[in-house]
């Protein structure tokens, strides 16, 4: 058992390494009206604004940036392609063998802006040769789209190991622990508990409206001929401690990722309807600035 995590461990930080990381610039425009949150980008501005194009290392696929602000808010429109609209995360099927419900295929479409809050110089990956906090923006198809939320957590990739922390090797072989805390607060949604068989599929989880630091962070997506797009809005200055705080003069190093970032093998999750989740990385590095 320890040489085949060994091994695991060892396959997912060479495969990381591997990957060819660049930084580039995002300019968040300012704009004079804040956009409507709705995963529609009708607003004539959005228009006006040309895509940052990032390489999803994992996904393989193109994702396009879009970055406005009007003094107090910053808004993302993002746009990525996507045969199919997955909606449902872990829904549960009953086993009669076991009689009881089970974990089934189904996985949420999610998205993922990891932001530095350790300095601009952190690489953000899971294979960091230095520890490093991230503030996690993730927005989840099932979990948190229903009430107009992305998750706000904050993430951990340290030497010190703690409860329910993910063991990870970096780039030159160290040992470092991932550990992600949802924000103080309340999440969208909430584990239900499913005793007795009522049908052969269920949801697990209740939708719920989050609430305090968890809920910074809104986001709505829209699925229509095989293409997301997500808007995303969050106060630059929230006043809350595990928040990323920003001032119009500053700059903001940052990666995206089409898959929760868990660190788990970049290898496919064959029983589910989408086999990459979970192993989602921060590819090439952006920096984030403001108009003035």
């Amino acid at each position: 058992m320890r040489t085949g995590l060994t091994c695991a461990f060892v396959c997912l930080s060479l495969f990381f390494s591997a990957a060819v990381f660049a930084e580039q610039p995002v300019v968040a425009k300012r704009i004079t009206s804040a956009p409507q949150i709705d995963g529609h980008a009708d607003e004539s501005f959005w228009q006006q604004i040309a895509p940052v194009t990032v390489n999803d290392v994992v996904a393989k696929i193109p994702l396009q940036l879009k970055a406005a602000h009007d003094g107090e808010h910053l808004y993302f429109l993002v746009e990525f392609p996507d045969a199919d609209e997955s909606r449902l995360h872990r829904a549960l099927v009953w086993k009669p063998e076991l009689n009881s419900y089970q974990n089934g295929p189904t996985r949420e479409d999610s998205f993922v802006l990891k932001w530095a809050m350790s300095g601009q110089d952190a690489d953000l990956t899971l294979s960091s040769d230095r520890p490093y906090r991230a503030d996690v923006w993730y927005w989840k198809a099932h979990r948190t789209d229903h009430a107009g939320y992305a998750d706000d957590k904050i993430q951990h990739y340290t030497t010190s190991r703690s409860k329910k922390s993910l063991l990870l090797l970096s780039k030159s072989g160290k040992v470092f622990y991932l550990l992600r805390n949802g924000d103080k607060g309340s999440s969208a949604y909430k584990p239900k508990l499913q005793a007795a068989y009522t049908e052969n599929q269920v949801a697990k989880y209740d939708l719920v409206e989050p609430g305090g630091s968890r809920a910074d962070v809104r986001a709505k997506g829209y699925w229509q001929d095989g293409r997301w797009t997500i808007e995303f809005a969050r106060k630059l200055q929230t006043g809350n401690d595990d928040d990323l705080q920003m001032n119009l003069d500053g700059q903001y190093l940052f990666g995206v990722s089409r898959y929760e970032i868990a660190g788990r093998q970049p290898e496919p999750e064959t029983e589910s309807d989408v086999p990459l989740f979970g192993s989602g990385e921060v590819g090439e590095l952006l920096r984030l600035s403001f108009q003035p």
